[in-house]
């Protein structure tokens, strides 16, 4: 049997492409006003680390981080989430 122990999950959580970001918008202004040229866009976002240990296997493990993304670590209304597994 594999060595389930201390998986790793990676959550990116971003505002929805049609939901305005001030705090993105902030950023870029910043970004230009300190002479950084090129930069037509800046969008903020979370990012979660997720440890998982115990007896699940790693798709059991995913559906459970795809759980925690969804139910708490993002609002679907507003955002989109990622998960990637290590």
């Amino acid at each position: 049997m594999q060595d389930r122990a201390n998986m790793k999950a990676k959550v990116y959580v971003t505002l929805k492409p049609s939901v305005l970001d001030p705090q993105g918008k902030a950023i870029h202004h910043a970004v230009e006003g300190i002479g950084y040229r090129g930069v037509t866009d800046v969008r903020q976002g979370k990012y979660f680390e997720v440890t998982i240990d115990g007896p699940l296997d790693r798709d059991e493990a995913r559906a459970e981080v795809e759980r925690i993304a969804r139910e708490v670590l993002s609002n679907p209304v507003i955002e989109d989430y990622r998960v990637e597994m290590d």
